[in-house]
């Protein structure tokens, strides 16, 4: 059977502080709802704002990250892929389902209630390998992960930040 694509890119903003979990073994796992908008015209011609709600599930490093500088309100771009499970309510009995997004890559952009500082530049990226057993932060060893870096004597401005 040939290889499929499962690929998801969101920009939004976390709904709710993020629920933070270990299972037995250790491994920390993050959860949290992402706010995703989009404008279109109505029937009478005037824009209305609609908003999707998407399940957002992180692990081990990236699930840390999560813990540390994502709160509801924080704008973030997420690289992931789609996954839905099922299982019987115990309750119930009645089978249920739950779409998430588990996270490959997060971006932190700053904004919202969630940022680190007044100014809005609290930036930070990590990966998640949810299947090799490891996660890796994309700054590497870098001493200065999770600290705001003060770029202001090198000429960087705005405009060459590429969003």
């Amino acid at each position: 059977m040939a290889k499929g694509v499962n690929k998801v890119i969101l920009l939004g903003n976390v709904g709710k502080d993020p629920e933070i979990r270990a299972t037995q073994g250790g491994m920390t796992i993050a959860s949290f709802s992402l706010a995703t908008a989009d404008r279109q015209k109505d029937q009478s011609g005037q824009y209305v704002d609609k908003t999707e709600w998407h399940n957002i599930v992180a692990f081990q490093r990236t699930a840390e990250v999560v813990r540390d500088y994502v709160k509801k309100g924080t704008q973030i771009m997420i690289e992931g892929k789609i996954q839905t499970r099922s299982w019987d309510d115990k309750e119930s009995g009645q089978k249920k389902s739950r779409t998430e997004i588990l996270i490959n890559d997060l971006t932190l952009l700053g904004g919202g209630q969630g940022k680190e500082n007044g100014n809005g530049n609290s930036h930070a990226a990590a990966s998640s390998s949810r299947s090799s057993g490891g996660a890796s932060s994309s700054r590497g060893n870098d001493p200065g992960y999770g600290q705001q870096q003060d770029y202001g004597d090198q000429g960087i401005t705005d405009d060459d930040i590429p969003f």
